[in-house]
C-alpha cells in the first residue's frame, strides 16, 4: 500500500511539472512567443530581446514545408501571447491551429509586401521586403528602439546586395528549388529553376533536359542547392553540363552545424551573396 502511495505522489510531480514547462515565461513576466520557422523567431528574439520567450516550432535541420504539428505545438500556439506566422497556407497546420486569433500575426499580409502570384512564400530573402515584416513584428511587441535598429540592419543589407549584384557578367541562377523570385525581382536575377516550389518534388525528366539546356545556352557556371535536402538532383544538372554546385540558403532553418557555429540570418544571407556574386561573375 505505501509502495502505490509513493508511485502516485511521484506521477503528481512529473504531471504538474510538464504542465508548467510551458507556462515558464508567463511566471517570469516575459511575453510569450511562438514562431512558426528561422526568420520568424530570429526577428523577434532580437527585438524582443530578454523580454520574451521565443518558440521556434520547425527544429534545427528539418523542412518548414514538413512539419506536421504535434500537439504540444498546438498547445503552445494556444496558450502563446503573440504567434507570428508567415499565413497563406505556407504551413497550414500550424494557421489551422491558430484560428486566426487577435494574437496571431499573418506575415504575407503585410501592407506594401506585394505578394508573387506563383505562391513563393520566401519573402525574407529579399531583404527589403524582410525589413517591413520585422517593422510589423516590432510593432505586435511594442518595441520602437531595437525594431528600429534591426530594420536599420536588413537595410544595409539590401544595400549591400544591391551594389554586390549591380555588376555581373550573368544574371541568371540555375537552383534545385523555386525559392528565390524575391531575391531575384529585386535584384534582375533570373532565377532558372529545376523542380517547383516543392523542394522534395521529383523533376520529370523532360524538365531536367529543359533546364541542362537552359544551362548550356547561357553559359552558367553554377548550379545551386540548398543545406536542408538532398543535392542529389543539383549535382546530376551539374554533371551533365559540366558546371560545379553551389549553396543557395533559402534560409528557412539552420542545421544543427550552423546552429552550433552561432550562424543567424545575416550570416547566412551575406554567404549567399558571396556564391551568387562568385557564380555570376560579379565585380
Amino acid at each position: 500500500m505505501r509502495m502505490k502511495t509513493v508511485l502516485v505522489f511521484l506521477l503528481g510531480l512529473l504531471l504538474v511539472s510538464s504542465g508548467c514547462g510551458d507556462n515558464a515565461s508567463s511566471s517570469s513576466g516575459k511575453k510569450r512567443v511562438v514562431a512558426a520557422f528561422y526568420p520568424l523567431a530570429f526577428a523577434a528574439e532580437q527585438i524582443g530581446g530578454r523580454d520574451v520567450n521565443v518558440t521556434n516550432l520547425t527544429p534545427s535541420g528539418v523542412e518548414p514545408h514538413d512539419l506536421e504539428a504535434s500537439p504540444r505545438d498546438v498547445q503552445r500556439i494556444q496558450s502563446a501571447d503573440l504567434v507570428l506566422l508567415l499565413g497563406h497556407g505556407f504551413q497550414p497546420q500550424l494557421e489551422s491551429a491558430a484560428e486566426h486569433g487577435s494574437k496571431v500575426e499573418l506575415l504575407l499580409d503585410t501592407p506594401g509586401l506585394r505578394r508573387f502570384e506563383n505562391g513563393d512564400p520566401h519573402v525574407w530573402l529579399d531583404p527589403a521586403r524582410f525589413a517591413l515584416i520585422v517593422e510589423r513584428i516590432g510593432t505586435a511587441l511594442h518595441e520602437p528602439r531595437s525594431t528600429e535598429r534591426l530594420a536599420a540592419r536588413v537595410r544595409a543589407l539590401a544595400r549591400e546586395y544591391r551594389r554586390g549584384l549591380g555588376r555581373c557578367a550573368r544574371r541568371e541562377i540555375v537552383t534545385s528549388h523555386e525559392a528565390f523570385a524575391y531575391l531575384g525581382q529585386r535584384y534582375g536575377l533570373r532565377q532558372i529553376s529545376i523542380t517547383g516550389l516543392s523542394p522534395e518534388a521529383e523533376p520529370r525528366p523532360q524538365d531536367l533536359q529543359h533546364v541542362i539546356k537552359i544551362v548550356r545556352q547561357t553559359h552558367a557556371t553554377t548550379v545551386f542547392f540548398e543545406t536542408l535536402v538532398s543535392p542529389r538532383i543539383a549535382d546530376t544538372v551539374a554533371r551533365e553540363t559540366h558546371t560545379k554546385t553551389a549553396v543557395l540558403n533559402p534560409i528557412e532553418g539552420l542545421t544543427p552545424a550552423q546552429a552550433a557555429r552561432g550562424e543567424d540570418y545575416f550570416s547566412l544571407m551575406r554567404g549567399n551573396l558571396r556564391n551568387l556574386r562568385r557564380a555570376l561573375g560579379c565585380r
